[in-house]
């Protein structure tokens, strides 16, 4: 076996004077001119003298499990799943695939695009990747990149550890849910009790180093020597800016006035400040006078799309590249071509609070782990340059050492039902990295108790079953199948991939004529028909970037919620759940649309008890508004805001918004919310209305049951006399 690794290993190290024969192992090619130029690139890599080392360790692990722990840009990403594929190769896998994890989908793409190149293969072929609505493989994938949460799905839904016989855990130290997770069962597995002899690579940080070697229980770690060159030494700011965007702009610019060489990434917080800072610097740099071409300017998040690539893109043009990102970029995404770093300190994060519902937008510093990680990006000889936009004691009182765990931070109800469909009944005794709080699981089971997803001794029920197969949250999930029942799959189809992956609008209109074009997409009966109505219009109009442009529409989206579409009807066809004709417009249609939505939604119900647009939560009494970009907030007053809504989210802010919003009437919460949930709301005026509404309901009920009972009685009386 050694032996095998040593020939594959110096097989695809050739040079092209050292064979003209040497063929590719993969797909007995010949090796292009091109391979060779890439391998030389490869070769200069600090992960490159760790080579023979890891898979040394790779074959005689004891466990199974070996750590790498390395810097970014040191090559972790792209070489490791290379040889892990040789690794595979050699020792003639029958399994199925070498399996890469990362945190991001848009991660998984860039790296199998890049990895498919350097090992001169076809993407889609013998390389491949899976991310959300696109699957890249093929029968003959040796080497999957995946996005962690599909993989652990994937995992939930199969007996032992799933279809790989090397799993690599990429960017463990950027704590997602789905790592922590997938970790915590692999561990409880016993690799080395299991068939096939798998094998775990988990890649990290060296600052997390520690943590995960105590969980694995001390495997062989290998350590990747640090780059050529030195780190340059950050220049703190004395102050905090009061303009993050207008302070990282002026930094830019003076960087490209200076006329120093090299590549810019400018780290801001927030998705919204990437898109003002690129805004501003697209209109500021054609007006320098610098020599060559003007500055391209690029943003980097998830809501830009595959359009991200463009980073990798033209680095022989002359151009210099601006690449402005957030938290995206601390790990993943190495840029070879980077000389400055413009840090912010900062990141806005999504944080679950379980005890109401609802998610709040936190600005945080970052930890000192990211704060490394950002100015290793400018490492060089000589080294570049590293602002941080806050002064030194800022990083060092405020931020902790390491990422907060995402597990701690997420709503644990799509987490829970994976772990109940794997069959762990007791989900506190999983091992996790850090335990989540005892309320947030204890919240994520009464969620799923009062949607049906589990049964009397707390397993999944056949509902549960079924809601676990879906890539929806739980009550998103139970409200598409509630439209099975109520004949409107059709338009619930097309409003949860709307509500996943497109959901409206998250700008103002930037003129009157746009402002007008909106207007006509709203729909009378809130936010969720608005969707729908927007979507039939996107379609209708062929899907065309210029339409949605025109509209404030992110055509992406739009795509991405097209595919997700396609997807769950594949999914509801293959589980052989019913489907209904399009009627979306008719009034038997709009009610039977509103049901599906409560039987889903239930927990996310508010009241206007005072008619001014002050929405008090049912579930706890937080005052709420409606968002800016709400339907029922840019119709002409006196237009009063419906006194019961339903809504998609709920979140802690500034302004403390209710997003996606819709009117239903009190009536049908009695009728379709569990009994129990109604008893358990906490006491208010609403409760106090809506369980006196379920006994005259009631009552009404069974004084017509008697009347029809009555009537049949003297029905069949007549026929007796006659």
């Amino acid at each position: 076996m050694a032996s095998q690794l040593l020939r594959l290993a110096e097989e695809s190290g050739l040079s092209p004077g050292e064979s003209e024969l040497a063929v590719n192992p993969f797909d007995g090619l010949p090796f292009s001119s091109h391979y060779y130029e890439l391998l030389e690139q490869r070769r200069a890599l600090p992960i490159w003298a760790a080579r023979f080392i890891f898979l040394e360790q790779l074959e005689s692990s004891p466990s199974g499990v070996v750590l790498v722990s390395g810097e970014p840009g040191s090559g972790k990403s792209t070489q490791i799943p290379q040889w892990c594929a040789e690794f595979a190769l050699a020792r003639g896998f029958q399994k199925g695939r070498v399996t890469v994890t990362q945190p991001y989908p848009l991660a998984a793409l860039s790296l199998a695009l890049r990895v498919a190149d350097e090992m001169d293969l076809t993407l889609g072929h013998e390389v491949g990747y899976s991310i959300p609505q696109e699957d890249c493989t093929g029968p003959h994938t040796l080497l999957r990149f995946c996005w962690d949460r599909l993989l652990l799905q994937e995992v939930a839904s199969t007996r032992g550890t799933g279809a790989w016989d090397v799993l690599v855990l990429d960017e463990a130290q950027e704590r997602s849910v789905a790592s922590d997770l997938l970790q915590g069962l692999l561990r409880d597995a016993r690799l080395g009790n299991l068939p096939d002899d798998p094998r775990v690579v988990v890649v990290t940080d060296p600052a997390f180093e520690p943590k995960l070697q105590a969980f694995w229980g001390d495997p062989p770690i290998v350590h990747v020597p640090r780059g050529p060159g030195r780190c340059p030494t950050p220049i703190y700011r004395d102050t905090v800016p009061t303009d993050r965007v207008k302070a990282a702009c002026q930094a830019v610019l003076e960087l490209c006035r200076k006329e120093a060489p090299g590549d810019v990434l400018v780290y801001l917080p927030s998705e919204e400040e990437i898109s003002l800072c690129c805004e501003f610097l697209s209109r500021e740099v054609g007006t320098l006078a610098v020599p060559g071409l003007p500055p391209r300017v690029l943003p980097l998040h998830p809501g830009h799309g595959q359009a991200v690539q463009a980073v990798y893109e033209d680095t022989d043009s002359g151009a210099r590249k601006v690449v402005v990102t957030h938290w995206l970029a601390d790990f993943s995404f190495s840029l070879p071509s980077i000389r400055h770093v413009i840090d912010s300190g900062l990141e806005l994060r999504s944080v679950y609070n379980p005890q109401i519902r609802a998610e709040s937008q936190m600005l945080r510093p970052i930890s000192k782990c990211q704060a490394e990680a950002r100015q290793v990006r400018a490492r060089g000889a000589p080294p570049g340059s590293c602002l941080c936009l806050y002064p030194k004691s800022f990083q060092e009182l405020e931020a902790p050492p390491l990422p907060q765990p995402r597990v701690c931070e997420e709503n644990l109800s799509p987490l829970l039902l994976l772990l109940k469909r794997r069959q762990i009944a007791e989900p506190g005794d999983c091992h996790f990295l850090d335990r989540p709080a005892p309320e947030a699981l204890m919240q994520a089971l009464e969620d799923l108790d009062y949607l049906a997803a589990l049964d009397d001794e707390g397993d999944l029920s056949d509902l549960g079953v079924i809601l676990s197969e879906f890539p929806l949250p739980p009550e998103l999930a139970k409200a598409l199948l509630a439209s099975c029942e109520f004949d409107c799959v059709d338009e619930m189809l097309t409003l949860a991939a709307m509500l996943t992956a497109a959901p409206g609008f998250t700008r103002p209109p930037l003129c009157a004529e746009e402002a007008a074009l909106r207007r006509a997409l709203e729909h009378a009966d809130g936010d969720h028909s608005s969707l729908i109505q927007v979507y039939e219009a996107f379609i209708q109009n062929g899907a065309d970037k210029a339409w949605c442009q025109t509209r404030g529409l992110n055509w992406a989206a739009l795509c991405q919620a097209q595919k997700l579409r396609g997807e769950l009807l594949e999914l509801m066809q293959r589980i052989e759940l019913p489907l209904s004709q399009p009627a979306f417009g008719s009034e038997k249609n709009r009610r039977d649309l509103q049901k599906a939505l409560v039987s889903g939604y239930f927990l996310k119900v508010a009241r206007d008890t005072d008619g001014t647009g002050n929405y008090l939560l049912l579930t706890h009494k937080h005052v709420a508004q409606l968002s800016p970009y709400c339907c029922y907030r840019s119709r002409r007053a006196p237009a009063r805001p419906p006194p019961w809504v339903i809504y998609h989210s709920f979140s802690i802010s500034k302004d403390n918004c209710l997003s996606i919003v819709s009117e239903i009437q009190p009536q049908m919460l009695v009728e379709l919310a569990p009994p129990y949930f109604l008893s358990n709301l906490p006491p208010s005026e609403s409760r106090d209305f809506l369980n006196q509404l379920r006994e005259e309901m009631a009552a009404s009920s069974t004084a017509s049951t008697e009347s029809e009972s009555s009537s049949t009685q003297e029905f069949g009386d007549a026929c007796v006399l006659q």
